[in-house]
């Protein structure tokens, strides 16, 4: 019946606005000399006034309690809504965007476009629930449209609300890798947590109010949790080491660290269970976060400076003169090198060895790249190989005087 009121009614449109087309109006037809009278339009007339009583008669039809005049409002607000949905959504997209870009974020940039979703679906709610109001139902009929509005309105919130998560999570991950944030392999996680959340939280807000008690579904949540908590106890103390890691940040994605006595390379990748290292033999090891969070790291990445500290050992045969001159020419050395910083320098004749005279030689480089500071290193040594030759010295080696009483061996010396 009602596809027959709606055909009608768009019958009943067609003929009242057709004697336009012929030149007529709505009301009554201008009279005119029979010799000229349009063929068939008296049978057009006759079926017009047809449809027009039908109409009518229509009208004062019931349908469930509601006469044919509300179904006609209820079908024309439904029509419209679909009409202002689109409205809606053509001047939040323009008003908004041009708002945005005015402003130097790039959040904004990204959420206009992520809310035309859940705007367009709140519009087709507010106006399917404006439309079925003008149609008289029943009190339970009412009540159960009013929470399906209410469930509806709560779950396009939501949907927003997750969005709007998604959106920040992208933002915060080109920030962070801009700034070269290490805390960026994090937000994923925060995203997928913070979306749970959201979708508990909805779907708890939803059940409540269409009508279903939520205690026993948040007590079997808690007891499903605390099964949960236990089974995945490796994982959670990994996970809070990651966050250790996190608030700490002892050490970023390509820093070289050295955990104890066997990790010692190069940082690949921090993830939520484990940290990945290069080592210096090419193999890659995978250490727990956990273990990371309860260990001492030690991060040579972050030496301002690099640091050598080394012995010269020349023979007992120099002079105190050569060796003082020898230090000297060591200090003068290091001071005149671009790639030794020159905040600290220590060079001084500090021990009698076992075979040699033993000269402290320590300078930190201006680089702390591993290459370029073995390169320093090896250039000043061969310096400090000139100063001694120069000095008339040697470099000494390990060696070991034997004195034997009555001046001859015991065996012989040919063999």
């Amino acid at each position: 019946m009602i596809r027959k009121f709606a055909a009608s009614t768009f019958l009943s449109l067609a003929f009242c606005f057709a004697p336009f087309a012929w030149g007529q109006s709505a009301g009554e037809a201008e009279p005119e000399p029979e010799a000229e009278a349009v063929p068939g339009a008296s049978e057009f007339s006759t079926a017009r006034d047809q449809v027009i009583d039908e109409l009518s008669q229509l009208t004062d039809l019931d349908f469930g309690g509601n006469s044919g005049a509300r179904f006609a409002v209820f079908f024309v607000l439904l029509l419209a809504t679909f009409i202002i949905r689109k409205i809606v959504v053509g001047i939040y997209t323009r008003w908004f965007h041009r708002a945005a870009e005015k402003t130097a974020w790039t959040f904004d940039d990204k959420l206009i476009p992520a809310m035309t979703g859940p705007i367009g679906a709140m519009t087709y709610v507010i106006g399917f629930f404006l439309s079925i109001s003008v149609l008289s139902l029943s009190p339970g009929m009412d009540i159960v449209i009013l929470r399906i509005f209410q469930a509806s309105t709560m779950t396009v919130l939501f949907w927003g609300l997750l969005r709007a998560v998604d959106v920040m999570a992208e933002v915060m991950v080109d920030v962070a890798k801009e700034k070269d944030m290490g805390v960026y392999h994090f937000i994923p996680l925060i995203k997928k947590t913070a979306r749970i959340f959201l979708i508990v939280v909805a779907v708890v807000l939803v059940v409540q109010n269409l009508g279903y008690s939520v205690g026993s579904l948040l007590a079997g949540m808690g007891i499903g949790g605390l099964a949960l908590a236990l089974a995945a106890q490796e994982s959670l103390a990994n996970f809070f080491g990651s966050v250790s890691i996190v608030a700490d940040r002892p050490f970023k994605v390509g820093d070289w660290i050295q955990v104890g006595s066997q990790v010692d390379g190069d940082v690949e990748e921090i993830g939520l269970r484990s940290t990945k290292v290069r080592t210096w033999s090419k193999s890659l090891m995978t250490i727990p976060n956990k273990v990371l969070a309860n260990e001492i790291i030690e991060n040579w990445s972050r030496m301002p400076k690099r640091r050598v500290k080394q012995y010269v050992g020349v023979t007992y045969s120099t002079s105190p003169e050569n060796m003082e001159g020898l230090v000297e020419d060591i200090r003068k050395l290091l001071h005149e090198d671009e790639g030794v910083n020159q905040d600290f320098i220590l060079v001084n004749f500090t021990d009698f060895g076992d075979s040699a005279l033993q000269i402290l030689v320590y300078y930190f480089t201006s680089t702390t790249a591993w290459l370029a500071h073995m390169d320093i290193r090896q250039r000043i040594n061969l310096k400090i190989m000139k100063a001694v030759a120069a000095r008339g010295s040697s470099i000494a080696f390990p060696t070991r005087t034997v004195h034997i009483e009555g001046g001859s061996l015991p065996f012989s010396a040919e063999k």
